[in-house]
């Protein structure tokens, strides 16, 4: 088998980038510069091997480039892994090396924050980069918005699953409270739903549950948890081969990332009578946040099209009832339609 066969042949470029005086090792993964340049997050992560690396960089650069087709955004889709454990490596000139192996790239890839990257390294970065946004002098932290798109894509999926938009009195379990999780749970308490949350920081969870009136469970427990919806917002598939069969919920919806660890669990989840609300459209609210700040940043332009994600959910699910699919595959089928036509 081929190098290209390996790695996939739909990838435009895959950029190996290294420099031993900083100790960057990074990959840059470009799926698609047809709409756009290829927009997407740089992850630091302690990675096993440069094999896992790669298949992450190659994973999450076609969903940004199909997170990006679905909000109908002018940008392609790309992302950046950097080999490292984040809080023992990352140094300022291993940034500054960093941007200086995306800016060698002319501006084919933007990047910005993602897991084990925040905007101060953002900052840094655009030090030796002209083609970073999120910045703090930009758009900054994208979490309010991405949690404001979400409770946006829940109504949506209220409305499908329910025949109302209203999640007034609905029962939602959040599964991680991090910024996004906690914006997207206070939110859902302002408009009268009753929340079971959930984190592994206990104390985080606890701290959450007693500011804003929920009830609390385990980590581990949160996904059986008896549910009008189910709101993913840690890290990590929630839908697996393991508990695929064991949710009772009505609907699962949230901010996570690859929430199906593979895609033909998504059949199974309709045939259990679950909506799903794919992870790469609900969330993709960081993505505009980040993206308006190319245009000059505007916040409230920002927030009007996160809540267009409502809107392309409802479009989602009309065309998974009507073909006779899941909402994954009438999402994929959107995004690459739209990669289609501009390219």
């Amino acid at each position: 088998m081929g190098v290209f066969d390996r790695l996939g042949a739909e990838y435009e470029q895959i950029v190996f980038g290294h420099d031993p005086d900083a100790g960057l090792r990074t990959i840059i993964a470009v799926y698609s510069t047809a709409r756009g340049p290829a927009l997407g997050g740089t992850r630091m992560w302690a990675y096993p091997n440069e094999d896992d690396a790669l298949a992450d960089a190659l994973r999450l650069g076609k969903a940004m480039a199909y997170k990006a087709a679905c909000a109908d955004l002018p940008l392609g889709g790309g992302k950046a892994v950097i080999i490292g454990d984040a809080r023992r490596d990352k140094t300022d000139a291993l940034m500054r090396a960093y941007g200086r192996q995306v800016e060698r790239l002319g501006g084919r890839y933007i990047t910005t924050a993602d897991v084990g990257t925040t905007v101060k390294d953002l900052d840094v970065i655009a030090e030796t980069t002209r083609y970073v946004t999120g910045t703090s002098g930009g758009s900054g932290d994208p979490s309010p918005v991405t949690a404001h798109g979400v409770w946006h894509g829940l109504r949506a999926v209220a409305e499908t699953a329910f025949g109302d938009a209203a999640l007034t009195g609905r029962h939602v379990v959040i599964q991680g409270v991090g910024k996004v999780g906690s914006g997207v749970a206070r939110m859902l308490k302002q408009e009268g739903a009753r929340l079971t949350i959930a984190d592994i920081d206990a104390e985080a969870a606890r701290a959450l549950a007693d500011e804003i009136g929920a009830d609390v469970v385990g980590a581990a427990e949160a996904l059986e948890v008896p549910c009008d919806v189910l709101c993913p917002c840690a890290l990590g598939p929630v839908v697996t081969d393991k508990t695929i069969g064991s949710f009772k919920c009505a609907a699962i919806a949230g901010a996570a990332n690859n929430q199906l660890e593979q895609p033909a669990l998504a059949r199974g989840l309709a045939e259990d009578g679950i909506l799903y609300a794919p992870d790469y459209v609900i969330n993709a609210g960081g993505l505009i946040n980040v993206a308006d700040e190319l245009h000059g940043y505007d916040a409230a332009r920002a927030r009007r099209k996160a809540e267009s994600i409502a809107d392309t959910l409802r479009e989602i699910f009309r065309s998974a009832e009507s073909e006779g699919i899941t909402p994954s595959e009438a999402a994929d089928r959107l995004a690459e339609s739209r990669i289609a036509a501009a390219g």
